[in-house]
């Protein structure tokens, strides 16, 4: 790049701009030698650059190089994070901009020695389309590793206490001994530094994080695990508060408060999104149809972009539900506060209204932003039975039980159409742990499926469908929510899985969901029905977030986006903010140190590839957040009952074992192929069994069986099976190494060698054949 003719010291602007177009690191010495600096301008330049940086303007990475901020720098050391096939991805080692760090594809020309998942490079980076790649410059050498974990105490076989840090990861497979547990007690979750090697390996706590098993604490292992940020700084609080206090006026509002619109949530719930009503439509051109409005928390209203609370829910992208706490996106007095819709209460709500036809087809639909006046916040539960009864609770205005008949009519050809569609029926069950006023464990059962969720669901469905059709008649930026029909791979293996049921499956014909309907409808009243949708699922692609519209296959819709529930989720926000500037919805509302838009803005829209990539990673991480936690409660409810024999069902068939969970509560556990007997056992890849080499038994997925519970680990979440006829202390009666190592040899018992590659020698792979 040339080098500018000395002018003085250069405006931000222009800094920020050199950094951009440099292909290499920029430190102090580059910009000042870029500008032809000297002398008394090189002090200045230095108090320049701490400006930029108290304002934000650029980062300082390790190194003393600036890049701008919020971005990668042009050299920064990454970790490799995952190998897919040919493609080597790594993400920066360091990341505290909003959202999760990039992933960037690292180009491996010319090296030598390949790169494993774990290693540390020191890379040039480069923007290219719309991601990064990474160009290695040095392999540097490993750092220590950080684990989370709770601490424990033990005897040793000297009868010496010696302390252990217990991962909170399911797949680890040990236990670390403490070196140093620092102001840390037995009990605590912490974060631990593993140094050393092979047998030295000891762990260093480097932070307390709490006690987990305090009540109503569980949760805080997968926060802590996943790094979700539960606490809000005081500027983003400040904000939200003076966000609360803007006035709420009919100015530039659909005043629908005399309607008898009701929500209806889960008996707990505290973030009220979405209400709704219907009532027949007059209009003789619609005879048998309905109108209907789906009205939802004006949230945009309140969220102004670019500011304190905006960037804090970004970097969120969701709420997080725990059974034992909710992690909201937004501070309470917005969450839980003025934006829930509450009965009895003056709200904002962005109104979605809907002309349906008698066939259930939404012909029509306009948006505006609205007051409204809540008649009842419901339960789902008790909406069911009110409609089943036909009778009204108590405490209910008189016009609240005609609003809910209004609402199941219209319902009824929402319904319709949607049988008509044939969109994906999968119904898994979903767990739901049940916590006394103490917080512990009153029961774990399965959610119940009413006909009320699906009403709410289907007007949901309606109100997204029309939120996206409508932004792009308007030719506007639409975050559509997408999932994109299974890849060919996923439906061969599939294909594969099925054949062990003497069930065809064709490739060649035209794959839609009703293609997955009539497979299920096959296995009706069967036991495997629950391993069939299981397969289906994970056939299934992962949805996602993005501007490029791909359709919705499980729903078989077109065109979907997210509008319903903005107060819980960032893609819901950045739609309302979508159909403000695209209907021209701007109301009076501006407070003191707030922005005064709520719309999108420029920037934003030319960068929803980019946002919907980040909050795609962070609903992927709220997910598995939520997973492990129920795991864990499942786990702590079943650590009373070890030693017992539990009715299981086995869901994954690997060489090394089989996992199974507990039948009407969940889990998961391993049950090793070192504790299935002495007997050889082959592992049938296709068929996803484990069969012994005398035909004495054989272990599928989807079989239901006894087993007997040997162990359930609150802090992993994990469990551990034997057989119920299990000599005492197993068939392999040997402690597991505490230093990571495996050992050839035997056990005590002479029995299932552990070979050089770590299979035990009871176990001959068996691959599918070609």
């Amino acid at each position: 790049m040339a080098r500018k003719k000395h002018t003085g010291l250069p405006t931000p602007e222009q800094i920020l701009r050199f950094i951009e177009e440099s292909k290499d690191a920029v430190g102090k010495r580059e910009i000042a030698k870029h500008f032809a600096l000297h002398g008394n301008d090189k002090i200045a330049l230095k108090a320049l650059l701490k400006d930029m940086t108290d304002e934000g303007l650029v980062d300082l990475a390790p190194g003393r190089a600036f890049h701008k901020h919020g971005g990668l720098p042009r050299v920064t050391v990454l970790r490799v994070a995952a190998i897919e096939g040919s493609n080597v991805w790594a993400v920066p080692e360091r990341w505290e901009a909003a959202g999760p760090a990039p992933r960037l594809r690292v180009i491996e020309q010319g090296r030598k020695g390949a790169l494993g998942v774990g290693d540390r490079i020191l890379a040039r980076t480069e923007e290219r389309g719309s991601g990064h790649v990474a160009h290695p410059m040095k392999r540097l050498q490993a750092s220590a590793e950080m684990v989370i974990g709770v601490l424990v105490e033990e005897k040793s076989p000297g009868g010496k206490p010696m302390i252990w840090l217990r991962p909170a990861d399911k797949r680890a497979r040990y236990d670390f001994a403490v070196a140093d547990k620092g102001d840390a007690d037995i009990g605590d979750l912490v974060r631990a530094e593993l140094t050393g090697r092979g047998a030295a390996i000891k762990a260093k706590v480097v932070d307390r994080i709490g006690d987990p098993f305090a009540p109503r604490s569980l949760s805080m292992i997968a926060i802590a695990r996943h790094e979700i940020p539960h606490v809000f700084d005081g500027e983003t609080i400040a904000e939200a508060e003076k966000a609360a206090k803007l006035p709420l006026t009919p100015d530039g509002r659909e005043d629908l408060r005399e309607l008898p619109i009701v929500a209806i949530d889960p008996v707990d719930a505290r973030d009220h999104d979405d209400a709704v009503w219907a009532i027949p439509d007059e209009d003789a051109g619609n005879k048998g149809g309905f109108r209907a409005i789906v009205a939802i928390a004006d949230v945009s209203f309140y969220v102004r972009p670019d500011g304190a609370l905006d960037r804090e829910a970004r970097r969120r992208g969701n709420s997080v539900y725990f059974p034992d706490r909710i992690v909201p996106m937004l501070p309470e007095t917005l969450s839980a506060g003025v934006c829930s819709l509450k009965a009895g209460e003056d709200r904002a709500a962005m109104a979605c209204h809907l002309v349906i036809d008698r066939h259930g087809k939404v012909t029509s639909w306009r948006f505006t932003r609205a007051l409204v006046r809540l008649r009842a916040n419901i339960a789902y539960e008790h909406a069911q039975a009110a409609h089943d009864a036909n009778e009204a609770r108590e405490g209910w205005d008189a016009d609240v039980l005609p609003a809910l008949r209004n609402l199941w009519a219209s319902w009824a050809l929402l319904a319709k159409a949607r049988a008509a569609r044939d969109p994906l029926d999968l119904d898994l069950p979903e767990r739901q742990v049940i916590l006394d006023e103490q917080g512990a464990i009153a029961e774990i059962r399965v959610r119940d499926r009413l006909d009320a969720h699906r009403l709410i669901e289907d007007y949901m469905i309606a109100a997204n469908v029309a939120a996206a059709k409508a932004l792009e008649a308007k030719k506007s930026p639409v975050m559509y929510r997408i999932h994109e029909p299974p890849s060919r791979e996923k439906l061969v293996g599939l294909k594969d899985y099925l054949e062990t049921f003497e069930q065809s499956f064709a490739l060649g014909q035209v794959i839609t969901p009703a293609v997955f309907n009539r497979l299920i409808d096959g296995f009706s009243g069967d036991d495997r029905l629950p391993e069939i949708m299981q397969a289906i699922l994970r056939s299934q692609t992962q949805a996602y977030y993005g501007p490029a519209n791909a359709g919705h296959f499980g729903l078989a819709l077109g065109s979907y986006a997210h509008f319903t529930s903005p107060i819980r989720r960032y893609a819901d926000l950045i739609v309302h903010r979508a159909l403000v500037d695209s209907w021209r919805l701007e109301v009076p509302g501006k407070v003191r140190d707030l922005p005064a838009r709520t719309g999108l803005g420029e920037a934003d829209a030319k960068g929803l590839s980019r946002i919907g990539e980040a909050i795609s990673a962070l609903e992927r991480r709220a997910m598995e957040a939520e997973r492990e936690t129920v795991d864990r409660y499942v786990a702590a409810y079943l650590a009373t009952k070890t030693g017992e024999i539990v009715i299981a069902r086995i869901t994954r068939v690997q060489p090394f074992g089989f996992f199974a969970t507990v039948d009407g509560l969940g889990g998961d556990g391993l049950m090793p192929v070192s504790t299935l007997g002495s007997e050889r056992f082959f592992y049938d890849e296709a068929a996803r069994t484990l069969d012994s080499e005398h035909g004495r038994a054989s272990y599928s997925v989807g079989q239901r069986l006894e087993l007997r519970l040997m162990d359930a680990n609150p802090i992993s979440g994990a469990l551990r099976f034997e057989l119920p006829d299990a000599p005492e202390g197993g068939f392999r009666n040997r402690p597991p190494r505490r230093d990571g190592l495996k050992k050839a040899g035997k056990d005590k018992a002479g029995k299932h060698m552990v070979g050089k590659r770590g299979r035990p020698a009871n176990i001959r792979h068996k691959g599918r054949k070609r």
